[in-house]
């Protein structure tokens, strides 16, 4: 372990990367006689591998049982981190990565990043953007929105809906979302759904998307507006998490935003990364690549810092692995035009057969009582084979 610890001192470190190196060191003292225990046979000669290694060796072969109390809070801030250094390093990559390589680290990494959930987003969102968040229902519109619910049935919903950037934690703009979406939709109207976004079209929606705000209790951030701009368009506007926006700035090599610079978003944000390698020279030679082309503003979010264990952090898993209710617990009914949209929007897939199909208006009857469409078709399986 003291090999791997002091090994970047002996690398090419750039200014940024040093104090990364500095600050994991000093936060690694406190637990150095602990570490000092862990064995370690992989010495990786770059500092995002030396990261990897580190982390892993905090997160599986620590021996927990021997910390002190006072010793825990150390370790969660080495990992946070390390997590941190990991992202930093992955999206300062994307700098000077081409295209190819880009597509082929994604394809490497799909499990663990999550690659067919965030596609499967991508997908359902194509299919919603011709209609207005008025005329959609609470759940697609919060697909669109980025907050995840109960009733995000993963028969319907393949995915988790706050891939890219959660906004759960923005009240205000979900109150004003459910209250007023059709001043949402003006606000989008400013974005053309084809051709170039210019900035004139962004400041437009800006002014549109503010004025809705003027006399709620928050002020509007950056973290919901550009989650609905990178849902209208994915290959214009990447989503600036509060929680992300400092790692991704610094990465690029872009003065830190605050959490309501929309001016600068624009000219930090989404003009350097149109400018970046990779983007430039996006094409589709596949259908993989076909996809990521189409949604290529968003892919710096899969440079993020991934867990082993992702898939099954994921909402769409936990609803999906989600233990049967009993019988005697109560369920929300649902509407039957909201029962019905969410069955067709299920039976439209693939791998329904056509008896099943068939079993539409039952179907419906069963999730207007409140069944799970999952649950529905698990049984109709199990009865029509």
């Amino acid at each position: 372990m003291k090999k791997l610890l002091i090994s970047p001192s002996k690398m090419a470190l750039g200014e940024q990367e040093s104090q990364i190196y500095q600050n994991i060191l000093k936060q690694a003292t406190d637990i150095s006689l602990n570490l000092m225990a862990v064995k370690v046979e992989n010495h990786p000669d770059e500092f995002l591998g030396w990261c990897y290694e580190l982390l892993d060796a905090l997160n599986n072969r620590l021996n927990y049982e021997l910390l002190e109390p006072q010793q825990l809070p150390c370790v969660k801030k080495l990992h946070t981190l390390l997590t941190e250094a990991i992202s930093f390093l992955q999206l300062k990559a994307l700098r000077i990565t081409p295209w190819p390589v880009l597509c082929e680290y994604l394809q490497q990494q799909q499990s663990r990043v999550l690659l067919d959930e965030h596609l499967a987003l991508c997908d359902y969102i194509d299919r919603l953007r011709e209609q207005s968040l008025a005329e959609l229902t609470k759940e697609d519109r919060l697909v669109v929105a980025g907050k995840h619910l109960n009733s995000h049935d993963p028969a319907v919903y393949r995915f988790d809906v706050e891939l890219f950037a959660a906004t759960r934690t923005n009240k205000a703009f979900h109150q004003l979302l459910a209250d007023f979406p059709a001043l949402f939709d003006q606000a989008l109207a400013h974005i053309p759904l084809q051709g170039e976004v210019t900035r004139e079209h962004y400041s437009a929606f800006v002014t549109a998307y503010q004025s809705i705000f003027i006399d709620a209790d928050e002020k509007p951030t950056l973290a919901p507006a550009t989650r609905l701009l990178a849902m209208r368009r994915p290959d214009v506007f990447t989503p600036a998490s509060q929680a992300k926006l400092d790692t991704l700035c610094a990465a690029l090599g872009v003065a830190k935003l605050s959490n309501r610079d929309f001016e600068r978003y624009w000219q930090e944000l989404v003009c350097t990364i149109t400018r970046l390698p990779w983007y430039t020279m996006a094409s589709g030679d596949n259908d993989l690549e076909q996809r990521l082309c189409a949604n290529k503003a968003l892919l710096p979010c899969l440079f993020f810092y991934f867990a082993e264990d992702s898939a099954q952090q994921s909402n769409y898993y936990k609803l999906l692995h989600k233990p049967k209710r009993s019988s005697s617990s109560k369920a929300p009914r649902r509407s039957k035009e909201s029962a019905a949209t969410l069955v067709d929007r299920a039976l439209a897939e693939d791998d329904i057969p056509e008896h099943i199909r068939a079993k539409r208006d039952s179907i419906i009857a069963e999730v207007e009582k409140g069944r799970s469409i999952n649950d529905t078709l698990t049984l109709m399986r199990t009865i029509f084979g």
